[in-house]
């Protein structure tokens, strides 16, 4: 199973993209856990994680979610996927992050 995070300002806008990401993934047949959470919950997950998406209104922060997550793939979600509510595009990122 692959677990994706995605972080975001306050976790609700990118709850959205999470259940678009979730039905491509079953579409493909793909075991994945995929969640979001707020920046500040990402400070005290406990919760093993594969790749993070961020997104894109943290890209300042990328560097400290790095620290969060200093085992783990980090990226910024692209703007347009983000912007579209592209689940295909910003699974298939997280993908290409755990190659």
């Amino acid at each position: 199973m692959k677990k994706i995070l995605l972080v975001c300002n306050a976790g609700m806008s990118t709850s959205v993209l999470v259940v678009k990401m979730e039905k491509v993934a079953k579409q493909k047949d793909l075991d994945c856990k995929i969640w979001a959470v707020s920046s500040s919950e990402a400070n005290n997950l406990s919760e093993d994680v594969d790749v993070v998406l961020i997104g894109p209104q943290l890209k300042f922060a990328i560097n400290e979610i790095k620290k969060i997550f200093p085992s783990q793939p980090v990226a910024v979600i692209n703007m347009r996927t983000y912007g579209m509510m592209d689940g295909e595009g910003a699974l298939n990122q997280a993908l290409e992050l755990l190659k």
